[in-house]
């Protein structure tokens, strides 16, 4: 089942999840139903096991619920009785499941580090692509908001006034980006440099052969998850 508007995906959403360079032009790309579903679920695998909330990617969002809602559409039209009514269902409540819990854990990472999340989309460059969807910013700062009044009527002002402020940067833990992660190659790469784990090692660079797998740190890889030169697993 294909739909030719569900395919389409900007290109500069699409040059990050493969490597490339936007140029920030209206061109898209023409993905297949197939390649977009694909794109959507390297982003899932990305989310559920980096330790930091990753680029949004509301283009494929929005394609993949457009193409949701085009193979429903059509199951509507099929036959009663045909198998192949049963197989697709199976697929769409598949690709379902993957959307919800790729959206949910990106929820969960804004509710465990929003002020760090909210500190970084503050000080981003002009042009730098967001962290957070329009609707996750507002779910952010909403989120914070609340957070900051349930402290202040439950325990702050209850508290003598010099320690009636908190900061939240310095209260809510960072993410820990020297945490490990397993990862597959997709694109080789070459001298990657690793830094010490103790005082005695020095640095030293590593090549990631294509399609080779490997536990590293992921502060070493960040750059190569967000380009979509490595897939974590």
């Amino acid at each position: 089942m294909r739909s030719g508007a569900a395919g389409r995906v900007m290109a500069g959403a699409m040059a990050a999840a493969a490597g490339g360079d936007s140029d920030g032009e209206s061109e898209e790309l023409v993905l297949t139903p197939a390649q977009l579903i694909h794109s959507l679920e390297q982003a899932w695998l990305n989310e559920k096991f980096a330790p930091e909330l990753l680029e949004s990617k509301p283009e494929i969002i929005e394609c993949v619920v457009e193409q949701l809602d085009h193979m429903e559409a059509n199951l509507k039209r099929a036959k009663k009785g045909d198998l192949k009514v049963s197989v697709h269902h199976m697929e769409i409540e598949r690709i379902r499941f993957v959307l919800s819990s790729y959206l949910r854990c990106r929820l969960v990472k804004i509710e465990k580090f929003f002020p760090h999340i909210l500190e970084k989309e503050k000080s981003r460059a002009e042009g730098e692509p967001s962290i957070l969807s329009p609707e996750e910013f507002a779910f952010a700062k909403e989120y914070m908001a609340n957070t900051e009044t349930y402290l202040k009527n439950v325990a702050l002002k209850h508290m003598p006034p010099n320690l009636q402020k908190v900061s939240l940067l310095k209260s809510v833990p960072k993410p820990n980006l020297d945490s490990f992660v397993f990862l597959r190659v997709l694109e080789r790469q070459e001298n990657i440099l690793v830094e010490p784990e103790t005082d005695e090692q020095r640095e030293y660079t590593i090549d990631l052969e294509e399609g080779s797998q490997h536990l590293i740190r992921y502060r070493t890889v960040a750059p190569l998850v967000a380009s979509g030169a490595v897939q974590l697993i």
